[in-house]
């Protein structure tokens, strides 16, 4: 896959009836994208009651004083147990961090979520995800062909921002869709 197909950096938009509740009304900041694979994190569905602050206390960190009740998401529905920071790509984990899209990176390490919590040396915006979306090879690019996602630019606030409940009608309106019930998810031929 060339560069320029790849998207890699750029936002999936779910359209209405999807036909999976896991993704209805989601917002996926693709994260990795290539001829075998691809993988992202859902920006729109915070855990139950599970902050930041509460994972670093399980896990025996420092306190998360930058955003010590900011949620912790539901990434997709694969290794849901494991976490993941997407950051602004001013803090980098040598080794361990990938860069990806406009300033931003992923990192899967705990040295990132030490980080979230240092208001000072730590990465500009963070959030933390528990899970992710993958699709295997051509999966995505055969969703896109029927019409089940739309393809958005990836804005830094709508990324790292609080309000989950508007980030999907945010990124409709980013794409010129102004009222998703204009939507359909049938696709048709001509």
């Amino acid at each position: 896959m060339d560069g320029s197909s790849s998207l890699t950096g750029r936002l999936l938009v779910a359209m209405p009836g999807i036909g999976d509740p896991r993704f209805e009304h989601a917002v996926i900041l693709v994260c990795s994208h290539g001829d075998d694979h691809a993988m992202g994190v859902r920006l729109d569905h915070p855990a139950p009651g599970v902050d930041v602050a509460t994972v670093l206390d399980r896990l025996d960190l420092p306190p998360a004083d930058g955003a010590p009740d900011r949620p912790v998401l539901v990434g997709g529905p694969v290794e849901r147990e494991r976490g993941f920071v997407v950051h602004s790509d001013d803090w980098l984990s040598h080794g361990s961090s990938r860069p990806f899209g406009e300033g931003l990176a992923l990192t899967g390490t705990r040295d990132a979520l030490v980080a979230m919590g240092d208001p000072v040396a730590g990465p500009r915006r963070a959030l933390l995800a528990l899970g992710y979306a993958g699709w295997d090879e051509g999966q995505l690019e055969a969703e896109l062909a029927e019409n089940v996602w739309l393809i958005a630019d990836a804005d830094a606030d709508l990324v790292f921002d609080l309000d989950h409940a508007s980030k999907w009608s945010r990124a409709l309106r980013q794409v010129g869709v102004f009222e998703a019930g204009a939507l359909s998810g049938q696709s048709g031929r001509a």
